[in-house]
């Protein structure tokens, strides 16, 4: 099947919106780049804050949002060698650093964010944690260096990315007490947790003390709460803090004090920083439990690529349990 010439794309003219469903032109992919028909995308936070202007990085207009891709090669680089049309692909990379994004019919896609997508894997399922699953890679390895038999505490773990926080913890062998609501505590056993503690609760890190007598290795917190004074004394000497989330956190309370007296170090980072060699070790790992149907997310919704600024507007308003997938 030849490709066509225009795509409808969902894209903004200036930061701060609004976005529309344009008619653009089919991009050409460069020597090294993949050009990707669009099977199903998804929704980010990290998309609002792009769109907004608060988080800043080269948006050439009209900006094309979206950072998750599955679909398959529709045209490939001469220099990409590695993938032929037909084959079944997907990205989480895109819609950042000037890259346009993959709210489209059609993205092209340099060959080194490109990985193939597992056989056994759905479409749609695949999309809904390529972008919670490589966060979670990265800061469980890259970041807080978790190895088997260390407790972590997460926080925030029914949602997209404490999910995959969770389930990823579970196949490295790190036991984690998670914070959720009461609705997401089946969830978050099903996940991986060993034990759930309702966020609402006055006493939930007394309850934590109780679960980890000896103290927590790392800390992750989903949630943008980062209450640093009152989980601080829970953690042992020479444990970690993973930081991302709080954006609009201006004023937090940091006591330094039990930070360098107890030689707990801060981790913050954010995935859109990501290099390609750490985002490719994040994909062989998402693609070994993808392919072992060892990782999968709550679908929220999904809507058609028509109404992805509906599809913004609910992640915004809160509300859907899980993940929002857009079907192209």
């Amino acid at each position: 099947m030849s490709t066509p010439t225009t795509m409808q794309a969902a894209c903004i003219d200036q930061l701060g919106g609004p976005i529309r469903i344009a008619a653009l032109p089919v991009p050409r992919p460069g020597p090294t780049d993949v050009l990707v028909r669009v099977v199903a995308s998804g929704v980010n936070s990290v998309d609002r804050f792009v769109l907004s202007g608060a988080y800043r990085t080269p948006t050439p207009f009209p900006f094309v949002l979206g950072r998750d891709a599955v679909g398959t090669v529709a045209e490939a680089g001469p220099g990409a060698t590695a993938f032929k049309v037909g084959d079944r692909v997907w990205c989480n990379s895109l819609g950042h650093g000037g890259r346009q994004g993959a709210l489209a019919e059609y993205a092209v896609v340099a060959a080194d964010r490109l990985y193939p997508l597992p056989d056994a894997a759905d479409a749609q399922q695949a999309v809904a944690v390529l972008h919670t699953a490589a966060t979670a890679y990265l800061g469980l390895v890259r970041h807080a260096g978790l190895q088997a038999g260390e407790t972590l505490l997460l926080e925030g773990a029914g949602g997209g990315v404490g999910s995959a926080v969770l389930q990823l913890a579970r196949t490295m062998g790190v036991r984690v007490i998670a914070t959720a609501s009461a609705a997401d505590e089946d969830w978050c056993r099903q996940c991986g947790a060993e034990r759930v503690i309702d966020y609402h609760r006055a006493d939930r890190y007394e309850q934590v003390r109780h679960a980890a007598p000896e103290g927590i290795d790392a800390w992750w917190d989903s949630s943008s709460r980062n209450d640093f004074a009152a989980v601080l004394p829970l953690m042992r000497v020479g444990a970690r803090v993973v930081l991302m989330s709080g954006l609009r956190d201006t004023n937090p309370v940091l006591p330094v004090g039990a930070l360098y007296t107890r030689d707990i170090a801060l981790h913050g980072f954010a995935i859109s920083n990501a290099s390609t060699h750490d985002l490719a070790a994040a994909a062989h790992a998402i693609n070994r439990l993808l392919a072992a149907g060892q990782l999968r997310a709550r679908i929220g919704a999904t809507y058609a690529l028509a109404d992805v600024a509906r599809a913004y507007a609910a992640m915004a308003a809160g509300g859907t349990r899980g993940r929002i997938v857009i079907a192209v």
